[in-house]
Parts: C-alpha cells; structure tokens; sequence
C-alpha cells in the first residue's frame, strides 16, 4: 500500500525537459537564462513588476528587512500562528518580534491585536519598522483592514506568501499589497523547486539592493570589491529551470488542492468541529486542508490512526509566542492561536491526490470516528 503524503512534489513533466537544457547550455550556477525566465513568469502571473529569485522563502524574508533598513532594537509585527521561517530573520537582524494573534475563521492576524500593538508601541516612542501578515495555509488575510493601518501608521508591509502563491484578496494576488512579498517554492509547497523562494516587488530601487545582497554585496567594479556585507542567498539556475515548469500549471494545481478541500468538507466535514475558512471574495490555494477537531477529539490519535493506514497527516503550527526560543518578546494574544495548535490538525492535500487516494484517506478518517 503506498504512503499517501500531506503535500509533495508534483511535477508537470517539463521540469526535467527545462534541466536539460540547462546541463546543455552548462548555465549550472545562480544566474542563467532560466533563473531570469522563472523571474519573468512570476511577475506575468503575480502582476508584481519586479522578481528576484532566492534559495528560500526565509533569505526573501530577510533581504525584505534589510531593504528596509530593520536594524538591531527595532520592533517587527508579525503572526504568531506561522512557521519560525517567519520570525527567524527578524531575529537575524538583531530586532525584536511583536506577536499578534490569529482571528477566528480565516486562522490570519487579528486586526484588532494588530492595531493595540501599533498604538502601544508608538505611545512607548518605538513604531514598529514593518508589519509582516501570514497568509496561513494559503488563506488569505485581510489585506483591505491590514494595509489601511499599515498605511494609517506609516509602517511597511513585507507579505510572508509562502504558503500562498496563486491566492488572492479580492481579486489581486496576496504577496502584491505590500511593500514587498516573498513566495516559497520549498518541497512541500503547492509548487516546488526542491527549495527555495521569490521575492516580489514594485520598487525598483528595493529590487535592485535586495539582488545585490542576495549575491555577496558585489560592488559594480571590475574586481571584487564590497562596501557592506552581503549574503549567498540567489536561487540556482538548476532550480530555476523546475520552477519554470511548475509555473506552467499553477492553475491545474490550484483546481485540484481547492477540489480536495471540497471533497472533505462534502464526506468527512460533519466529523469536525470547523474547516478553516476563505472569505468569498477571496480564493485559498488551498495548500492545506486544515480543520479543527470537537473537544472530546485529539488531533495526534486521528494523526497516529491515519499514520497506521500509511497516510500522512500533522498538526497546525505551534504558535511562536509558546515557542521557547520565542520566549521574552511582546504578544497580543486572544487564546485562537493556541486552541488551533491543540484541537487542529493538516489533512493530506497533495494536488496529485488521486480519488482512489481520497478513497482511502476518507475512509480511514470515518474509521477513526467509528471508534
């Protein structure tokens, strides 16, 4: 019986043709033709003006600080029901992390924590340096509330998209509202590029310092020559050529993870105390199906019951404000995020889910419940 998993890789069958060409050409480096195709493909599709191609959705994150000059001792708002990838960087940049917690529905930032967090913050004379919303599971946020404070206050958005390619709010496409967005292409995202990550923006200016760091602060001279320090973060043009090819079905793959979430909602949704939920002027890539489970019902014995049948399942993040390492930083916190982290639980949402796999899955969940 194979193991069904929460959400591989699925690859159109281009991606190997793409790689060929580039062993061909011998462009195996971080620059290459591919790595500026890919760049194009996912400005045309986002409508953001500028790409740059990195090897992670967490370095994006990072040069989106330092483009905006995040220096040691600043504040950064961000959610505190994301992965760590989120808040890592800010640590990096030596600034601390305001925690704002989830809303009820969509599982994004609170709106209302946000703005407390804002004022509060400002009253003490320190505004925070940037605000980054993460459009949790592919859902997402309120954009039209976060940008209105954002703007209100004159604090820039950095758009944490890397589970949310393809979404969008109301019709434009999350990672693109702010000053800056960064998508991730890691193996277990909707789209993949074995790793990494792309940053959008329609700042020239920005765009230009962040691929200069993200290829070691080389000053334009005809030596090597460096005036501040800069990062090997620049994507492969090896990997470049895969996201080519993803690129090329982004729209396949975002029917399928939305049919999914469809199909547990219809046979196993009564099962369940809620789904997480898009707004409807909105559309959810769908990356994960995530649902929360009643009282009586514990998300690691479903996890461990399906695990039995070969199937794949994991709980929803851990909040960062119980993380130890997070321990010390200021929260805003309403007690969702953490009833989300005990009762929640990530259903297998691969987009190359066949229905004989569904079959299973769905099976082995009113199995479960049986008992």
């Amino acid at each position: 019986m194979k193991k069904i998993y929460l959400s591989p890789p699925h690859m159109s069958g281009n991606e190997l043709k793409y790689i060929n060409d580039v062993f061909k050409d011998n462009w195996i480096a971080p620059i290459g033709p591919h790595l500026n195709l890919f760049e194009e493909r996912v400005k045309e599709y986002t409508g953001a003006k500028y790409a740059v191609a990195v090897n992670s959705c967490t370095a994006g994150i990072h040069l989106a600080l330092k483009a905006l000059k995040v220096e040691p001792g600043d504040y950064v708002i961000c959610s505190s029901l994301t992965f760590i990838a989120t808040v890592s960087p800010i640590i990096y940049c030596g600034a601390e992390p305001i925690f704002i917690d989830s809303e009820e529905g969509s599982w994004n930032m609170d709106i209302g924590l946000l703005e407390i967090a804002i004022l509060n913050s400002t009253a003490l004379g320190k505004k925070p340096k940037a605000i980054i919303p993460v459009h949790i599971f592919g859902v997402p946020c309120n954009m039209a509330a976060i940008k209105k404070l954002s703007d209100e206050y004159d604090i820039p958005l950095i758009e944490d998209a890397a589970e949310s390619i393809g979404s969008t709010f109301k019709d434009k496409h999350t990672g693109t509202f702010g000053e800056i967005g960064v998508y991730s292409f890691n193996g277990n995202k909707l789209l993949s590029t074995s790793g990494g990550g792309i940053i959008v923006t329609n700042d020239k200016k920005k765009a230009e310092y962040m691929r200069f760091l993200s290829t070691q602060a080389k000053d334009s001279k005809p030596f090597y020559h460096h005036t501040e320090i800069g990062y090997n973060y620049r994507m492969s043009n090896v990997l470049a050529a895969i996201g080519v090819g993803q690129m090329e079905v982004i729209e396949e793959r975002i029917k399928r993870t939305r049919e999914v979430n469809q199909i547990y909602r219809k046979e196993v949704g009564h099962l369940f105390y809620s789904f997480q939920e898009e707004r409807e002027t909105d559309r959810s890539n769908m990356w994960l199906t995530c649902a929360l489970m009643n009282g009586e019902d514990r998300p690691d014995d479903l996890i461990k019951h399906l695990a039995e049948d070969n199937i794949e399942a994991r709980r929803l993040w851990k909040p960062m404000h119980q993380q130890p390492v997070m321990q010390g930083y200021k929260k805003y916190i309403n007690g969702n995020s953490s009833l989300l982290f005990l009762q929640g639980i990530c259903l297998p949402s691969g987009s190359d889910l066949t229905k004989g796999d569904m079959k299973r899955i769905i099976k082995s969940i009113k199995t479960f419940f049986k008992k």
